[in-house]
């Protein structure tokens, strides 16, 4: 039988798990792996872009289409299986949902994965599945544990040592769920100098590289100063170990290199051509895959940018989610046609991965699973008397889509298959978080038995070091 977690428990226990890691120390770095911080000739990548689909994308209305089904009022939900028409990729028999025809073109150089299936959680909350698909452990834990990026981050290094080794691009955290969100934006044990460097809105990227208006730079030094004294007299200069301390005092020096240096030109998206720019710029997370492209031309590792996680906005479908989707598709499928165009055109995307995907699907009927479902979050009705209601509202996850291209990835491949009669479900294939993460760091030369000693027992980068790469992926 499945625990349930509420918002106040996960939480609580977030929090206890960032004191826990405080209260660890150190690291203990005799048992790490023989990974020494660089990727070398068995490697297929250099950096990972991933594109977050906050929300929960459903995949037969985007990747992934089933029979077109169009609104009829007082039609029964049941029979509706995709709202959009299907319209034909590059590869040959494969099609998408309509207003997806950019990326369709590009699929000639990635791969497209059909089986994803999220985790069983019991009552889902979008914050738990994304700590899971980010971190590859299912909260709350004792031990506060790192984002994927951050992992990468720790275990490679910086390719520029000016540029911050992990950017995460697009999410506020004054929004609803901050605290949740939060708790898997961290690097956890691993320390704060292999933490996130955010920008919340790519267009003012420039903004987080630079001190506030009317402060010189002896004022900032003089901060920096302050800030240290600061470290020292914190919770973690009183509780955390020497280790813990010197990581977050790197990671203001960091940021104080990039202050000073030519590269931090890259934030500035004002000095992109104006025909670049304007095929990027259909919101903040089209700028923030220019911002992704510019910091990836400039050494970035490991780049998060995402439509953002907002409850009941974006992909967060729980009514109008036709009419939802169709300005979702506008906002991604220029940007990341062109992104992919432009890294291939560079000769970059050999050796970056870039990985669309979210926390799991969505469904007209179904909550969870067939066979697992779980509790309704929002009442919907069985009967569409209204446009509102026409779309995919319930969270689903026994199947859902992914994209992966450059880094070794295979060209042109498709992976994996879920049903054409609801449930819509995963049948051949399945691919869980473990994999995902494993692939990845196999890509990038990270061995899969990668750990740290934390809390007298050994904390790999996928739970108890089982994950496997899927190597059917790999070119």
């Amino acid at each position: 039988m499945s625990i349930t977690w509420n918002r106040r428990e996960f939480l609580q226990r977030a929090s206890a798990a960032t004191m826990a890691a405080l209260a660890a120390g150190a690291p203990v770095s005799s048992i790490l792996s023989s990974c020494k911080g660089k990727s070398g000739s068995d490697s297929s990548a250099d950096t990972v872009i991933l594109l977050w689909m906050a929300g929960g994308m459903a995949h037969t209305e985007t990747f992934d289409p089933k029979l077109y089904t169009p609104f009829e009022k007082d039609m029964e939900g049941n029979r509706v299986l995709s709202t959009f028409k299907s319209v034909p990729t590059v590869l040959d028999g494969i099609h998408f949902s309509d207003g997806l025809q950019s990326i369709g073109k590009v699929m000639d150089k990635g791969t497209l994965i059909r089986s994803y299936v999220a985790a069983d959680m019991g009552h889902i909350l979008h914050s738990r599945h994304q700590y899971h698909w980010h971190t590859c452990y299912e909260p709350p834990q004792t031990v506060a544990a790192p984002h994927m990026g951050s992992w990468i981050a720790k275990e490679l290094g910086p390719k520029n040592p000016v540029i911050p080794a992990f950017v995460d691009i697009g999410q506020r955290f004054t929004v609803g769920e901050a605290e949740e969100l939060k708790a898997f934006h961290t690097a956890g044990f691993l320390g704060n100098e292999f933490g996130p460097f955010f920008i919340p809105d790519p267009s003012q990227g420039l903004d987080s590289v630079r001190p506030p208006v009317g402060m010189d730079a002896k004022r900032f030094e003089r901060r920096n100063q302050l800030y240290n004294e600061l470290i020292n007299n914190s919770p973690v200069g009183e509780f955390g170990s020497d280790y813990q301390r010197e990581s977050l005092k790197r990671s203001m020096e960091q940021a104080y290199a990039l202050l000073n240096s030519p590269e931090s030109k890259a934030f500035d998206l004002s000095t992109e051509p104006k025909e670049s720019y304007n095929i990027y710029n259909t919101g903040k997370f089209g700028l923030g895959c220019l911002l992704a492209r510019r910091l990836t031309e400039q050494g970035a590792r490991f780049i998060s940018v995402t439509t953002e996680y907002e409850p009941f906005k974006g992909w967060d479908t729980h009514e109008n989610g036709h009419t939802r989707l169709e300005e979702m598709k506008k906002q991604i499928d220029g940007p990341i046609a062109q992104l992919i165009k432009d890294l291939d055109k560079q000769g970059l995307l050999d050796r970056t991965m870039v990985v669309l995907a979210s926390e799991f699907s969505r469904d007209m009927m179904v909550e969870g699973k067939p066979d697992a479902k779980v509790l309704e979050q929002v009442q919907q009705p069985d009967i569409l008397s209204d446009l509102k209601f026409y779309g995919m509202h319930r969270h689903f996850t026994d199947g859902g889509s992914m994209l992966m291209f450059g880094g070794g990835i295979k060209k042109g491949f498709v992976y994996g298959k879920t049903a054409d009669e609801r449930p819509c479900k995963t049948i051949e294939n399945p691919i869980k978080i473990d994999g995902v993460h494993q692939t990845i760091y196999h890509a990038l030369g990270i061995p899969e038995d990668t750990q740290y000693e934390v809390e007298k027992r050994p904390f790999y980068t996928t739970p108890d070091g089982k994950g496997k790469a899927v190597m059917e992926l790999l070119s």
